[in-house]
């Protein structure tokens, strides 16, 4: 994938009824890698990677419409594995994609992602737990949050938050003068998306969304989050309706997770 392959990959993207605006294409292209099928000059299936540590990540596996059934998907996928090399391999497949990534020897985790949408309303306050408060990211906060994120992922992931800082709004949660957790919000799709979220627990991390759902009242908002991480229900009743789902998946050793902090939104479905 080269930059110039980027609108043609927004026209495909359209096609399939997916969200992104050719800044977000732009944007998480910057971050990793990609590569296209492209057939007498017109571009049919992408796919893009991202190296985080000692995983890599897939996403924005699109094949065209009338070109699905002749093998892409698996064409594209596999060479994208051969590129990101060793390491686990970590993507969230669709109810279509499963198929073909359990065949390639990725395997279900247990865990699905849920897709929260909506325009809240009226958000009121939402307090952090005792002990903690709420305050504005600063840049002097970027090793604490990447040391956080690492905490909650098990991925060294600091390129792709110094990037996502550059574009995002932040708010940290503050124990005690250190940072305990933060979440970010930032333009992408049909309005704002809300992630990662890194926290101690589900109590912080719902004060950690509904800063953003408060301080964006009325606007399009996107969460991304676990099924285990107990937030659903919550989100259902601010007006984020669930509005699909998907399944992580991985191949090879997932990464060691140390915690206390812990992941519960994602950047986006592809780069986790």
């Amino acid at each position: 994938m080269r930059q110039d392959d980027l609108q043609a990959a927004l026209t495909l993207s359209t096609a399939v009824g997916w969200p992104p605006r050719i800044e977000d294409w732009v944007f998480n292209f910057s971050l990793g890698i990609g590569f296209v099928i492209e057939e007498e000059g017109r571009l049919l299936g992408t796919i893009l990677g991202w190296k985080q540590g000692a995983g890599s990540t897939i996403g924005f596996v699109i094949v065209a419409q009338a070109a699905q059934g002749r093998g892409f998907g698996r064409m594209l996928t596999e060479r994208m594995m051969d590129a990101l090399g060793d390491g686990c391999l970590m993507l969230n497949a669709t109810a279509a994609g499963l198929p073909l990534y359990a065949r390639l020897g990725f395997i279900e985790t247990g865990r699905t992602i849920l897709q929260h949408q909506g325009t809240p309303f009226s958000v009121g306050l939402v307090p952090p737990p005792p002990g903690y408060r709420l305050r504005p990211l600063g840049r002097s906060d970027a090793g604490a949050l990447a040391a956080l994120d690492l905490q909650g992922t098990g991925l060294d992931r600091r390129p792709i938050l110094d990037a996502l800082l550059d574009v995002s709004e932040g708010v940290v949660l503050d124990r005690d003068g250190e940072a305990a957790g933060f979440s970010l919000i930032r333009r992408s799709g049909r309005g704002h998306v809300v992630g990662p979220v890194i926290a101690p627990d589900a109590e912080a991390a719902k004060a950690l969304i509904g800063y953003w759902l408060g301080y964006r009242s009325g606007q399009f908002i996107r969460v991304d989050v676990r099924d285990d991480s107990g937030l659903g229900p919550w989100l259902d009743t601010l007006g984020l309706s669930n509005v699909g789902s998907v399944v992580s998946m991985i191949r090879g050793t997932a990464p060691g997770v140390t915690g206390p902090a812990h992941r519960f939104a994602l950047t986006n479905q592809a780069i986790g």
